[in-house]
């Protein structure tokens, strides 16, 4: 018979295998530091090992001038921010696209916006890998051209089936700027200043999603179902343009591999290779890049638990986009229209939570390396998450039992917006931290912490209904609180232990 002891013995050695073989893998590449180390006596004498040219070499993105980066994080930052502006374009046009279709199903029609969240689950497995492969330039182009295509087809499609195919397929595509923009900062940004850049591209998946219903509710009404897809081709149009104007590669293996392959070519030296060269093939690289997410969520405490949290706040998101028709519609007897302008108070939120972590998110951290001797450690990105942490439970108190008491309606619109403000609040220095501990592979670890969040932000809106109709609006809010405030311990425990366990 097992001890206890022997089971803890267990369970404390395959964790131990597991981490090591993520750690392992981490191994599999340089990282970023290992281009730039003065230290590394063997690799500076090496006439073939091709690298940065100092630490000031204007070709390393971090170095790059404010006018060069600023277009980048532009076009990223668009593009982000369609992405998820896409996905909710259709719940208002839901009615008009079910009567078109002759169909009465409520969990097919929740479905049309869901399944192209589960697309972003998918997708995160390729794009984050391919861009650590071959880097972002070609792959956000890609992406963009693959996500104007899908568009255009569920703006012509012609049966329910053939809507909901393209949608995940359009989803897909779109998950891509969601998954590597935040590898886009790691390149361009040194960690004194990532906060400020997650700034710019956190803001697309979080208000992205309140302002489609906006326009899609006067453009449905207007125009027709179709109008709102035709809108998306025309951004996606438009981002495809900027994105091949404007986009330049920033990833430093990439941008090393390209320097050796012009210096091979114009010295006549093949022996000449890239510091960040592993010797691996193209092949072998991509199947390691491609399971290093799920190893992450697997064998990494703070990538898994810190990727349940948000996984869990984002689809309250969506599941709370789906309550407004409910409450606003059949409670407050607003019209279609007004019921879409309801969404701008998570808007506002999330654009207030927005201002205030790129205010205080690089400037508390960079207080705390400084009491620290000069040594940064990726928990000092956790302060600003506690406070996002209780704002979210706040929120869905308030607006749970305002509107379920019928208080004046600007109550749960307040409520809407403390849970806006309070998930940019926790998004911002939860992504920022698993960044700050794999920053080479800060697109695995968005992949990771991605398909996590959107699996549950595809499926959680369908419980919704059966949920809402079970405990009414009040208690069902309640119950999510509930379960936000018992997650509130968590960037706590990182803040205390994290330092250990990873």
């Amino acid at each position: 018979m097992a001890t206890n002891e022997d089971v803890e013995k267990t369970v404390l050695s395959l964790s131990s295998e597991g981490a090591a073989t993520l750690t392992h893998d981490m191994e599999q590449q340089p990282t970023a530091d290992d281009a730039t180390d003065p230290k590394d006596d063997i690799d500076v004498k090496d006439p073939d090992i091709v690298d940065w040219e100092g630490e000031d070499d204007p070709e390393n993105p971090l170095n790059w001038p404010l006018s060069k980066k600023l277009p980048q994080m532009f076009v990223v930052s668009f593009i982000t921010m369609l992405s998820p502006f896409a996905s909710t374009m259709s719940a208002s046009a839901t009615p008009l696209i079910m009567e078109h279709f002759h169909s009465t199903n409520e969990i097919l029609g929740s479905f049309v916006t869901s399944i192209y969240i589960l697309g972003y689950a998918f997708g995160p497995l390729v794009w984050g890998p391919l861009s650590e492969l071959y880097g972002r330039q070609h792959v956000y182009n890609a992406s963009n051209f693959l996500f104007l295509v899908f568009s255009i087809a569920c703006a012509v499609a012609n049966n329910m089936g053939a809507l909901v195919v393209f949608r995940f397929l359009a989803g897909f595509a779109a998950s891509c700027p969601i998954t590597i923009s935040s590898g886009t900062v790691a390149d361009l940004y040194s960690l004194e200043k990532r906060g400020k850049g997650m700034s710019a591209v956190m803001l697309g998946p979080l208000f992205g999603p309140t302002v489609g219903p906006i326009a899609a509710g006067y453009l449905a009404e207007a125009k027709g179902w179709r109008w709102t897809f035709w809108l998306i081709t025309i951004l996606a149009g438009a981002a495809s343009f900027l994105g091949l104007l404007l986009n330049r590669e920033t990833y430093a293996y990439t941008i090393l591999k390209r320097k050796t392959m012009r210096l091979q070519k114009e010295t006549g030296n093949t022996a000449l290779r890239s510091k960040l060269d592993t010797g691996k093939t193209p092949k072998q690289l991509f199947q390691v890049a491609m399971i290093r997410p799920i190893k992450m969520l697997i064998f990494s405490p703070p990538v898994l638990l810190m990727s349940i949290v948000m996984a869990a706040v984002y689809g309250y998101l969506y599941l709370l986009l789906t309550t407004f028709p409910r409450v606003f519609g059949e409670q407050y007897s607003f019209s279609q229209r007004g019921i879409s302008l309801i969404y701008l108070g998570t808007g506002i939120g999330t654009c207030i939570g927005l201002l205030f972590s790129g205010a205080v998110l690089d400037r508390v951290a960079l207080k705390l390396k400084e009491r620290n001797g000069g040594i940064h450690k990726p928990e000092y990105r956790l302060p600003a998450m506690i406070l996002g942490m209780i704002l979210i439970p706040i929120g869905l108190f308030l607006y749970g039992w305002t509107a379920e008491k019928r208080v004046h309606w600007i109550a749960p619109l307040i409520g809407t917006g403390f849970l806006g403000g309070g998930m940019i609040v926790m998004f911002m220095p939860s992504l920022t931290y698993l960044i700050d501990m794999y920053t080479i592979y800060a697109a695995s670890v968005s992949a990771a912490s991605t398909v996590l969040r959107s699996l549950v932000g595809a499926l959680l809106p369908l419980a919704g209904p059966p949920m809402y109709d079970a405990l009414g609006i009040g208690w069902g809010n309640s119950l999510l609180g509930f379960i936000a405030t018992a997650c509130i311990p968590v960037p706590i425990a990182f803040w205390i232990f994290g330092e250990r366990i990873r």
